[in-house]
């Protein structure tokens, strides 16, 4: 009614205005639109093209996604190898700039939050649910906070990656540069040997001393089953010599009470049989009670062998996972929020409700000079082998100090260094960041840490998915890797979050990021 109302008035209006009036109207809303049109043709850029680079590729390392420039690169050791247009979060449910790395990857992906919404080639950046995945393009940002990919660019892509590759979201453009620095990890060629053939030799000890063990728990279930045996023999016997004992006294007492010669000699004949049985029972139960005594050692000595051998298989296996881990690259975050370091390294041991247990066995204070003074984000990444040990390269997506300067104003504690740096390999990093740890980041996750000073739409309104206490006591799994942080590490997060999600808590989506 009101449309049809207004266009009724306009017709009046038009039928009023003389000729030449309405002439000048029509060219300066024609000339208008042509301006506007151009002027948005000009601001308008080109949409970015998806392009390999024209050499051969090698396995990407790292991908970084601009937000302003809506697309996405690749790189290996030797620089880009792949480019494609993406589309970002919209206003309200901005893709959240930061530091992350790929959790989980699954081929048909259906969206748990969004309608069942189809996801493919997704591969998961946190656990509530920004992910680089396949999807429309627009041209412009579209999304809910996820990344879309060209759906055949995320296919190719789909197999080329791993678990735990660096992603990293910058608001504006930014690519990786070379940098060298003392603070940067320099590995020595012997240590990465050494750690090597130690990882072999305890890999053998600790398949021995999980043989060992089994067979030990054999040997125990045996010996068990023996004592067992014997024990109900035991009782047995103990019982029929009660009842020979029984027998011998009611033969007693009717010998005392015969009168006649023929009675007495019937119960002394009794008396003969019950004494013969007493005797029998006795030797049969101190036979029975002997060996009874030898199994049960036997058994006791089984039970020992049993702890023992579970207490080195523990031993073994824990300095097997540390050899192990010591031959993986190496990632540490330090934040100038909280003033701390954190290590983390992938234990490829898979979870039952997704991704892989990464190990977070160091969270150590650290100095940072000027605490006081922004030193940026910096993502310092080692992209291969060097003359000098490794190569490295530096992403910098929030400014403050030059990447440099923040590296000078860090004292890595020298032990941390002892630990890590003589067998650190390619694919290592050091993020130094002004930020804290996100609470995505858990025993599933590497490192996620969120810019605070960009637009997170599309991740202040998901739940999340851990409380992200990183100072509270440490939680042992059941595979012997401690976790950092007050984690339910038996949740499910897709239940999780349903769970949370009916109970509302408004004053959470203001402070729980």
């Amino acid at each position: 009614m009101v449309n049809r109302l207004a266009t009724a008035l306009s017709s009046v209006a038009m039928r009023r205005w003389r000729p030449a009036a309405i002439v000048r109207l029509a060219t300066v809303a024609t000339l208008t639109a042509l301006s506007a049109g151009a002027l948005a043709t000009q601001a308008r850029p080109a949409p970015p093209a998806e392009a390999p680079a024209p050499r051969a590729a090698g396995e990407p390392i790292m991908a970084i996604v601009s937000i302003k420039s809506q697309q996405v690169t690749f790189y290996d050791a030797d620089g880009w190898i792949l480019r494609a247009p993406v589309s970002t979060g919209v206003t309200e449910r901005e893709t959240p700039a930061g530091v992350f790395a790929v959790l989980e990857k699954e081929k048909d992906h259906h969206s748990t939050m969004y309608d069942d919404a189809w996801m493919p080639n997704m591969q998961r950046l946190t656990w509530n649910g920004i992910a680089l995945h396949g999807g429309p393009l627009p041209g412009y940002a579209a999304s809910h906070g996820c990344v879309r990919m060209p759906y055949g660019f995320a296919e190719k892509l789909f197999d080329k990656t791993r678990i735990g590759m660096r992603v990293i979201i910058s608001p504006n453009d930014a690519a990786p540069v070379e940098i060298s620095h003392a603070a940067l990890f320099t590995p020595k060629a012997d240590a990465i040997a050494a750690a090597s053939a130690r990882a072999g030799t305890l890999a053998r000890e600790a398949a021995e001393a999980t043989k060992a063990a089994d067979e030990a728990k054999k040997a125990a279930a045996r010996a068990a089953r023996d004592t067992a045996s014997l024990t109900a023999s035991l009782r047995k016997l103990k019982l029929l010599k009660t009842r020979a004992d029984a027998e011998l006294a009611l033969a007693d007492k009717a010998l005392a009470a015969a009168k006649t010669d023929e009675a007495k000699a019937r119960a002394e004949e009794r008396r003969q049989k019950a004494t013969s049985r007493v005797a029998e029972a006795g030797t049969q139960l101190d036979t029975a009670t002997a060996d009874a005594k030898s199994k049960i050692d036997t058994d006791a000595a089984a039970k020992d062998a049993v702890k023992a051998a579970e207490i080195k298989k523990v031993a073994t296996a824990k300095a097997e996972n540390e050899a192990k881990l010591a031959l993986e690259p190496v990632s540490i975050f330090i934040s100038r929020a909280t003033q701390k370091l954190y290590v983390r390294r992938n234990t490829h041991k898979r979870w039952p409700d997704g991704g892989e247990v990464f190990d977070a066995t160091i969270e150590v204070p650290i100095t940072i000079r000027n605490p006081d003074k922004p030193i940026g984000t910096h993502v310092f990444t080692a992209m291969a082998r060097g003359d000098a040990g490794l190569r490295w390269t530096v992403v910098t997506i929030d400014n403050g100090d030059e990447a440099k300067n923040a590296l000078d104003r860090i004292t890595i504690p020298q032990d941390v260094l002892d630990r890590i740096a003589p067998t650190a390999l390619p694919r290592s990093s050091i993020v130094v960041s002004d930020e804290p740890l996100s609470s995505e980041t858990n025993y599933r996750t590497e490192f996620v840490a969120v810019l605070s000073n960009q637009p997170q739409g599309g991740f202040i309104t998901r739940e999340p998915t851990t409380d992200g206490n990183f100072a509270s006591d440490d939680v042992r799994s059941d595979d012997r890797f401690f976790l950092r942080g007050n984690w339910d590490v038996r949740g499910d997060y897709r239940r999780d979050y349903y769970n949370r999600r009916a109970l509302p808590n408004p004053f959470f989506f203001l402070f729980g990021r």
